[in-house]
């Protein structure tokens, strides 16, 4: 029998422990590694075999439990040590030094010796005021507590005062250390952003998308998202990464005295701060710094959206305090929009789903915020007349959010002499026809009372059936899975589809559509299993796939409460559609008008014929797994809107409310959620989040 040396063992598991956590260290903070990812891997597997074939030697703090654990039921609030303050703005050099003079001012005023040198303080000034310059990082805001160096709690900024404890998530981050180094108190709290690396967010995303997944708009949407998950472990599958950036609530240890002496203090205890960080003491230093990253914003592999300037001494910083919910001693010097200038070569019209005429501006390529803008919506006549927005014109875009491109105006010293101003009908003007006409059909062109935008009266319009077809296909209607982005267009050009309805009598076309390169058998066999599924979708969303003006999802659903089919709903007048609470005069006028036409008669004779559902039997329909489940919501959810999941949710048998009740069955809780958050767990009222949500709904994340 082979006697096992324990102690051996133990020491060889606290051995790969120190090893793995110094590698890490090099790795994921420093940047600064020494050995290869196999190595590390190698190491890594080791110690996880050796903690599971001896779990006595388990500890929380070991690089093995940042892999995530249990599900949680809800997010717990949690009061800060300290209030999380939030940050005042300035946009410009004047508004900088008009902040430094309100600074000089106070600590004049309050008698500190100090103060002088804030007199000082200005570009020629040779002996000036010690402030510390770091990026603003365009991420998620967190505090941190360690108790005797082990990391216990980890939480949002919330309201600044109250936050949500996120602590199995944050023990999933490799930047964030589980054990402190070097001298620590007994209890430290440490701030800092959570964000996703640019590189690694594109990645993600494609990854995301590649599998059917949930995509994000952006890289700070998709930490923040990561951050709320209720399950570690898909937290542990994103790759998040930490800037810490300042010390909270310090007890039993002597705190530095400067704010650049404090991350200084934290990196020796090994967090991750950020290199760019730097002392100045003049207010030449400041601007040269902003300048520099401003220029650079769009070299740095994550989003910064300005720079945070703090008074270095921590003993000034107290005696200046707070207003409101700033702090006195600290602002945000906000990098301004990307903008550019370039010639606008055309005005072209594009014509959507609703026969809706949009100017989209044809730009000569350029280069704004590191992405090249070729094009620019002009929303319409009206916005186009108030800009006085000319072709030929060099014209000033910007990025608005850093993402939108929009045309702020015109160069006006360098406008043609001869150029004219832009009017829309004009320039959709027929002259064969004698009119103006819709430039995809020569439809005739309209426009109703008190809107700005023209439109194409022709149902028949190409530009209309295409875009009325993507809505009716998407998730939010008929949900008909591996469409794809481009396949309406296709099989419209082909001669496939005339309208909605033609997507039932693909089935019939089946050899002809496994022919489409584009397509192919096993693309064409998944798309018509789901066209046969879509059949039985609930009636609501058929008639908001129908694409009626004015008709959204919670719309829909609210008409097919009142009429139970769609010839009841075919027959309704305007008056009683107005009985509807949710239904207006506009509303009713555009759902009424709708169904008088014969083309959508006839739409809907050719739906009943394929055998889709038009009834609002339910039960019979799809399975109901959350009837007689009531939901109320708190917070903004982040993949769907309030109407949306609010539809979801009855097509499944469930209900929603506004407010919390003994027959609330679940609260769901999206981000920055209310007081409904505190009440339910009062009340023990079981809460999910939007992820639990959407499983629940059985819809993709």
């Amino acid at each position: 029998m082979i006697m096992i040396d324990l102690a051996l063992i133990q020491q060889e598991i606290l051995d790969l422990r120190s090893q793995i956590e110094h590698h890490g260290h090099l790795y994921y903070v420093l940047d600064a590694p020494v050995i290869s990812d196999s190595e590390y891997d190698t190491l890594f597997r080791r110690l996880l075999y050796l903690e599971e074939t001896y779990p006595q030697y388990a500890d929380s703090t070991s690089p093995t439990q940042r892999v995530g654990g249990a599900l949680l039921p809800f997010f717990v609030k949690v009061t800060h040590p300290k209030p999380m303050l939030s940050l005042g703005n300035v946009f410009n050099e004047n508004e900088l030094q008009d902040w430094l003079t309100r600074n000089q001012n106070l600590l004049l005023k309050k008698g500190k010796a100090e103060a002088t040198q804030l007199s000082l303080f200005s570009s020629n000034a040779p002996d000036s005021l010690e402030l510390v310059c770091e990026l603003k990082v365009d991420g998620l805001a967190v505090s941190l507590i360690y108790e005797n160096g082990i990391f216990t709690r980890g939480a949002t900024r919330g309201d600044g005062v109250v936050g949500e404890d996120i602590t199995a998530n944050l023990r999933t981050v490799k930047s964030i250390p589980l054990k402190l180094r070097g001298e620590f108190p007994p209890y430290l709290e440490v701030r800092g952003e959570i964000y996703m690396p640019i590189k690694a967010f594109t990645a993600f995303n494609a990854s995301q998308a590649t599998k059917g997944e949930m995509v994000f708009a952006n890289p700070r949407n998709a930490a923040a998202g990561s951050l709320r998950q209720l399950n570690s472990a898909v937290t542990a599958s994103r790759p998040l990464d930490s800037y810490i950036y300042t010390l909270g609530e310090v007890r039993g240890l002597k705190m530095p005295s400067t704010q650049f002496e404090c991350l200084i203090y934290l990196s020796k205890l090994g967090f991750k701060t950020n290199p760019a960080n730097r002392l100045v003491s003049s207010l030449t230093e400041v601007i040269d710094y902003y300048r520099e990253f401003s220029e650079k914003r769009h070299q740095i592999d994550y989003g910064v959206d300005g720079v945070v300037i703090k008074v270095n001494s921590l003993a000034l910083q107290d005696t200046l305090g707070e207003v409101a919910h700033d702090p006195r001693w600290a602002i945000a010097y906000k990098f301004p929009a990307q903008t550019a200038t370039t010639l606008l070569k055309e005005i072209k019209i594009s014509v959507g789903r609703s026969g809706v005429l949009t100017p989209q501006a044809e730009l000569e390529a350029v280069t704004v915020g590191g992405v090249t803008i070729r094009s620019a919506t002009l929303h319409n006549q009206d916005d186009i007349a108030r800009k006085d927005i000319r072709i030929g014109d060099t014209v000033l875009i910007e990025r608005a959010g850093d993402v939108i491109p929009r045309i702020i105006g015109p160069v006006l010293s360098s406008r043609p002499v001869n150029s004219q101003p832009f009017i829309l009908s004009e320039a959709i003007y027929n002259r064969s026809l004698g009119r103006s006409a819709c430039p995809v059909c020569q439809g005739t062109i309209g426009r109703s009372e008190g809107e700005a935008a023209y439109f194409c009266s022709n149902k028949s319009c190409p530009a209309q059936i295409i875009g009325t077809l993507e809505l009716f296909v998407s998730r939010s209607a008929m949900d008909i899975r591996g469409w794809g982005e481009k396949i309406s267009s296709l099989l419209f050009e082909l001669g496939f589809i005339e309208d909605v309805a033609d997507i039932y009598s693909l089935y019939q076309r089946r050899t002809e559509l496994e022919k489409i390169p584009k397509l192919g058998k096993l693309s064409v066999a998944k798309l018509l299993d789901s066209i046969e599924q879509s059949k039985n979708r609930p009636l609501n969303r058929l008639i908001f796939g129908l694409g009626i003006r004015h008709v959204g999802e919670e719309t829909a659903y609210s008409l097919t409460e009142r009429f139970n089919t769609i010839d009841e709903l075919l027959s309704a007048t305007p008056a009683q559609l107005q009985e509807i609470k949710e239904v207006g005069g506009r509303i009713a006028q555009s759902v009424y008008g709708f169904f008088q036409e014969e083309r959508n008669r006839h739409l809907i004779d050719k739906l009943r014929q394929a055998g889709v559902n038009l009834s609002n039997n339910r039960s019979a329909l799809e399975p109901l797994p959350l009837l007689g489940q009531e939901f109320v919501f708190t917070g903004t959810l982040s993949t769907l809107s309030r109407d949306q999941a609010k539809v979801l949710i009855k097509d499944k048998g469930g209900s929603v409310k506004s407010d919390l009740t003994e027959q609330t069955n679940f609260l769901v809780a999206g981000f920055n959620p209310g007081s409904k958050l505190v009440r339910a767990q009062e009340r023990h009222t079981p809460i999910i989040d939007e992820v639990t949500l959407l499983k629940m709904l059985e819809v993709s994340v």
